[in-house]
């Protein structure tokens, strides 16, 4: 193991003690009154991002809209330049989603809830194409129930967040007992995580930069999620 790897390895395991680590005051608070917030949203933000879960994770395992990115994959590369390469994409993605959030925030409600869906799409071509990156097949099932788990992994609470780590660091042999994700606990956590910034994004006036904040930084998380996890994973292969 070089430097750079042992560098990784010491990322890696600063990142597992803070996604170990119990959400603050503030989050806990959040938590506890959920159910409140939930009501004040609108019943059709509700049912879009429910909807929004359920089709990205049909698409995630079934689709073939994400096999484009294919052809970039390589084998060959040392981690020190697959990691070079995923800040690139996660800067590019993070631009997108910061364009899309001002311009639904600054629309109103109801592009605000476009917001949803959309942001969800960007998040998964993401996704797709960081695995790429990093190397593994997203032809294969076990990739694209890879993607989903990371996903889960970055927008759950507390309690959930350590189940999954514990899937996604362990997956060479958990893999093999998991078919397929409930994407209803998807689909609640995730709610759960962004509920209130949907809420903010869909004041007038306050929206569109609440909207690219709040994109920003949420593939910002996703970023720091997705690469830990793969390079995790580049790291327990068999060394050559």
């Amino acid at each position: 193991m070089d430097s750079y790897e042992r560098k990784v390895q010491q990322e890696i395991a600063d990142w597992k003690k803070s996604m170990l680590k119990r959400s603050g005051m503030i989050n806990r608070w959040f938590k506890k009154t959920q159910q409140r917030i939930n009501t004040a949203i609108p019943e059709r933000a509700q049912q879009i991002i429910t909807e929004a879960i359920k089709a990205m994770v049909k698409t995630a395992l079934f689709g073939s809209e994400y096999t484009t990115y294919v052809k970039e994959r390589r084998t060959d590369l040392h981690i020190e330049e697959r990691d070079k390469h995923f800040d690139e994409v996660l800067n590019r993605y993070k631009k997108i989603a910061a364009a899309e959030g001002a311009g639904t925030g600054a629309g109103g409600i109801m592009l605000s809830l476009a917001d949803i869906p959309l942001l969800i799409s960007i998040k998964m071509k993401f996704l797709f194409e960081a695995a790429v990156v990093y190397g593994f097949d997203i032809r294969l099932k076990e990739e694209r129930l890879f993607i989903l788990y990371v996903f889960l992994l970055a927008f759950s609470g507390d309690e959930q967040r350590q189940k999954t780590l514990q899937i996604v660091e362990n997956w060479h042999t958990e893999r093999q007992h998991i078919d397929d994700i409930d994407w209803q606990i998807l689909q609640q956590e995730y709610r759960d995580h962004i509920d209130l910034v949907k809420m903010l994004q869909m004041v007038p006036g306050f929206g569109a930069v609440v909207g690219a904040y709040a994109n920003y930084n949420l593939l910002d998380q996703l970023g720091t999620t997705a690469k830990n996890a793969y390079r995790m994973r580049l790291l327990a292969l068999p060394q050559d």
